[in-house]
């Protein structure tokens, strides 16, 4: 019996997580992560790498970030405490949904997860206060193959849910998509 369910979005290959929660008196359990289930959503790499994140207050943006090859990767975001509006934006040159973006609402309570795969820019902005994220990644992170967009670039509309009160000088300096950007793979 599969601990997830496997939701596609707008955007293929993108998936949306649900992990089944047993619950009892004492609380619930879950399956966080299973390498044969979530292969079926396309997560068929070795985890090479997990990081742990913390913003502290509500409204702040982080990203949005991406690998390009031989360093692209796939993540699987989640969120511990709190409840972010998760975005991955298309930048696969090939891809019918190029420049488009997709978000969900991830959170503690409802246990879901986005699995985002190579030629995805990554970023969120947090709903609530003192917000826990855990990532993992399929590759190391490379900074010689870092890229990000700029999370308020008019190309892209991204339609973040409050005001941007909290970004990162540097999240914050990315420029903006030109004319003749090409993606990524």
């Amino acid at each position: 019996m599969s601990k997830f369910h496997l939701h596609p979005t707008s955007l293929d290959k993108l998936i949306l997580v649900q992990r089944q929660r047993s619950e009892d008196v004492r609380g619930f359990f879950s399956r966080f992560f299973c390498a044969e289930e979530l292969a079926l959503a396309g997560f068929t790499l070795p985890i090479a790498q997990i990081n742990h994140t913390f913003t502290a207050r509500r409204g702040a943006v982080r990203g949005m970030h991406f690998q390009r090859a031989p360093h692209a990767e796939d993540k699987f975001i989640s969120c511990l405490r709190g409840e972010i509006f998760d975005v991955a934006v298309d930048l696969r040159r090939s891809s019918p949904t190029f420049l488009k973006w997709h978000a969900a609402v991830l959170s503690a309570e409802n246990g879901r997860s986005l699995l985002v795969p190579q030629g995805f820019a990554h970023g969120f902005q947090t709903l609530t206060d003192d917000c826990e994220l855990i990532y993992l990644h399929s590759r190391p992170y490379a900074a010689s193959a870092e890229g990000a967009l700029n999370a308020a670039d008019p190309a892209l509309s991204i339609k973040w849910p409050l005001p941007i009160n909290d970004i990162s000088q540097r999240d914050a300096s990315h420029p903006f998509i030109s004319s003749d950007f090409q993606g990524i793979g």
